[in-house]
Formats: C-alpha cells, structure tokens, sequence
C-alpha cells in the first residue's frame, strides 16, 4: 500500500501545526485583534521574518538539497522588493499628485500628470522622465507578474549558461556571487531607473488603503507572510521527497554518478535553482512592503553569505532547520542591534551590541561548522533518534 505525502513526511504536519499555533498567539496577543501585548513594530518583525525563513528554505533546497551554494539568492530576494514597491510608489505618488491637481481650474492633460509623478519620484535624482522599467509599473497585475517572471528569467538564463558549461563547485559561487555584485553596482548608479542609492521607499503606505491603520496592515501581511511559507514548505518538501528529491540529492552527493546512471543533470539542476530564485522573489515582494524601504544595499553580495549563514545554523538539509536558522538568527539580530541587548562594562571596555553582533554572528558559525556541523535542527534529529 501506498504511503501518503503527509506519512511520509510527518515534519510537514509538525511545522504545519507549529506554524498555526504560532499565527494564532500572535493575533491573539495583536494590538488590533487583540490584547496588544504584542506591538504592531514587533508584528511587522515577525512577518518579515517568516519572508527571511521562505527564502531560507529556498536556499537549503539549492544548497542543502541539491548542492548548489549559491550565494546570489538574496538578490532574486531584493529583485521581488523592486517590483512590487515600484507599483506601491507609482500608485501611491499618483494619488497625492491627483490630490494636488483636482482643484486647479483647467484640468490637467495626462501627460502634466505624468510629468509631475515623474518628478515626485525621480526628482531626488535629478530627473522627471520615467525609465523604460517603470512602463508596466501603473499595473498592479503587471508588477505581480514582473515579481515571478524576471528573477525567473534571470536564473533560467545564468543557470542554464553555468550548469550547460558544468561550472560547479566554489566557482559556480564565485559565478553567483559576481552575478548579485554586479546587480548591486547598477542599481547603485542614479541612472538606473531605480532612484540608485535612495532607493525605493514609503512602501508601507498601501494603495487603497490610506484609511487602513498600520496595526491593521501589519496582521494582514503577517498572515499572508505566515501562509505563503507554509505554501513553500509544503511545496518544498514535496520537491525534496520522492524520485525527484532522490535524484536531487544524488546530484549532491555524487553528480557523476547520477549523471551515469542516466539522468540530465543538468535539467534538475536548472529545474531548482530557478524554482528557488521565484520562491526567493515572491518571499521579497511579500518583506519589503514591511519593511517600507528597500535600496541596493540589501542585494548586496554579503546579504546572499547571511541567508547562507542562517541555513548552516539551522542545519542544512532540513527544511524545518533553515525555518529555525533564519527565525533564530533573524530575531536575534533584531534584539541585539535594536537596543534589546544590555551593554556590558567590563571596566576597561565597554562591549556594545549593535557593535560586535556581526563578530558575534561569525564565531556563531565558525562553532557550529566545527562542533555541530548539522545544525540546531540536527539536535530534534538526535532526539527522535535516541535511544530509550
């Protein structure tokens, strides 16, 4: 007989449940839908971290799954910000600018009207022509759509030229790595279309939804946040299981074996590193209008070495060890660099948080490759695996 998706794979129901309970605490315990325990900032932080543990798990499938240490994810991440905060500030920008222009006696031509969006949001950079990337940025549909489609086309075109050359190993790093450096200097530039170092901001502030308050908001992309990692997880885990997930991790653990064995490896190879690039995208257009803002700083090749980080805490290999590496290391950060963490004076020395998390991050990685190579996941394998 036949065993099911869920019996063979009970940590899905586990981190299902787990997940559930978690949503309902936090909307329990909400300022808007519930006792307000729980700010609307820390509402907001917890969503933006179930965005980091859905790309976390993007990049364990690559990496942990596949092999494949791809160390430009956090681009595709920041790529699905863009497209989506470039709707957010063209829909927003338009309304304040209709706002100005409703009262004037000659009513305005759409070309005043574009000009005058144009010079709202591209002003800081000297300009007020729109780019020719911001064409389909009046349609939130187009957007959603350029959210999937252009990382998707990105890493179909860079894996398929890397994989079809069987570039592997820490120059397929290098590779994916110059990739996200090169991504970063461009939208550095003020002619990139994109307001170079300014970035995108005011993403909060949703469309048609002026009246809506910010605790409300922040529940809402919460949810959505905690239902599309469930749909990764679900998904992901599906990926990594059966056949496919066997001949995925046989490219890991020996690709001229499976290569002999008969299977295109190369088809597999492409097939997750651009499914991951489209999760990673999706997981971004859902963060940044959370975080409000999102510049050229966050593709940044040392942003795609942190997801990196995360996944090699949480324990590579296991999809639940990613969730728990990017949560651990997430809200850490945040309680360390937001002021949470206490100085300590040591007399001689005063040791200041915001100051040594990187170090302290760092030591934090170096001990785990050494001493506990599989991760704080690896420690619920030990104890499902002890024996009574």
């Amino acid at each position: 007989m036949r065993k099911s998706f869920i019996s063979q794979n009970p940590s899905v129901l586990w981190f299902l449940l787990a997940l559930s309970a978690f949503v309902l605490g936090v909307v329990l315990l909400s300022e808007v839908t519930g006792s307000g325990v729980i700010s609307t900032s820390f509402v907001k932080t917890l969503g933006k971290t179930l965005c980091l543990c859905l790309v976390a798990i993007a990049m364990d499938v690559v990496w942990g799954y596949c092999g494949i240490l791809s160390l430009g994810h956090f681009a595709f991440f920041g790529i699905g910000g863009y497209a989506i905060g470039m709707w957010l500030m063209y829909a927003r920008t338009e309304s304040i600018v209709m706002g100005n222009l409703q009262n004037q006696v000659i009513p305005p031509t759409p070309q005043e009207i574009s000009d005058a969006i144009g010079n709202q949001i591209f002003g800081v950079v000297g300009s007020s022509e729109f780019p020719l990337i911001w064409s389909l940025a009046d349609s939130l549909f187009l957007q959603l759509a350029m959210v999937v489609l252009v990382p998707g086309a990105l890493a179909l075109v860079f894996g398929w030229l890397a994989f079809r050359s069987r570039v592997t190993g820490v120059y397929l790093s290098i590779l994916t790595q110059a990739m996200t450096l090169a991504l970063a200097l461009y939208l550095f530039q003020n002619d990139s279309g994109l307001r170079g170092n300014n970035g995108l901001s005011g993403l909060q502030n949703i469309p048609g939804f002026e009246a809506t308050s910010q605790a409300m908001l922040s529940i809402v992309f919460f949810l959505a946040s905690a239902a599309a990692l469930a749909a990764g997880y679900v998904f992901f885990a599906w990926v990594v299981s059966g056949k496919m997930g066997s001949v995925i991790k046989g490219i890991r653990d020996n690709e001229a074996r499976v290569r002999f064995l008969g299977y295109h490896v190369e088809s597999y190879k492409l097939f997750v590193f651009t499914i991951t690039a489209v999760i990673s995208a999706i997981a971004g257009a859902l963060y940044y209008p959370q975080a409000g803002i999102i510049n050229p700083g966050e593709i940044a090749p040392i942003a795609s070495i942190y997801l990196a980080v995360w996944v090699a805490i949480g324990g590579r290999g296991r999809l639940y060890g990613a969730v728990i590496g990017a949560a651990f290391v997430s809200l850490l950060s945040s309680w360390f660099t937001g002021g949470g963490a206490p100085d300590i004076n040591l007399g001689f020395y005063t040791v200041q948080w915001t100051d040594w998390w990187l170090v302290l991050l760092g030591l934090s990685f170096v001990a785990v490759t050494l001493f506990f190579p599989k991760g704080i996941g690896g420690l619920f394998d030990y104890i499902v695996r002890k024996p009574s």
